[in-house]
């Protein structure tokens, strides 16, 4: 899979959790009423998610200084769970790729300081989960 190809994939399951979020759902239930199904990243991405939730929310809790994930903007908590997820199960994919990848989806579709928000939680995080 290229990189090109990856990115979409994150960029999928970004608005895959964002649509759960929006519509109170499940990432199961956004999946299952999908008339195509999505690239396998984005569902590897958003099931990941969704079964690592309670452990992916206590870290960028914990990481987070000053915000409860409850405050983030939709955005913003979803690229960070996204990308906790990777940083915790996807060993092969590189630290630096992840915290790209997440800063550029933040500045892509959320406010003007989530690109630096979102690398100074996961940066915390990867020193954490990948020392």
């Amino acid at each position: 899979m290229h990189e090109d190809q990856r990115s979409e994939a994150r960029e999928r399951a970004l608005a895959l959790l964002y649509e759960a979020e929006a519509k109170g759902s499940t990432v199961s239930e956004v999946l299952a009423a999908l008339p195509v199904p999505p690239d396998p990243l984005a569902v590897l991405l958003v099931e990941g998610v969704e079964a690592h939730r309670a452990r992916v929310d206590e870290l960028i809790a914990a990481h987070a200084k000053g915000w409860t994930i409850a405050r983030m903007p939709v955005i913003d908590r979803s690229v960070l769970r996204i990308a906790t997820f990777e940083l915790l199960e996807r060993p092969d994919v590189p630290t630096a790729v992840i915290l790209d990848e997440a800063v550029e989806l933040a500045k892509s579709f959320s406010t003007d300081d989530s690109g630096r928000f979102v690398n100074g939680v996961l940066a915390a995080i990867a020193r954490k989960v990948r020392a």
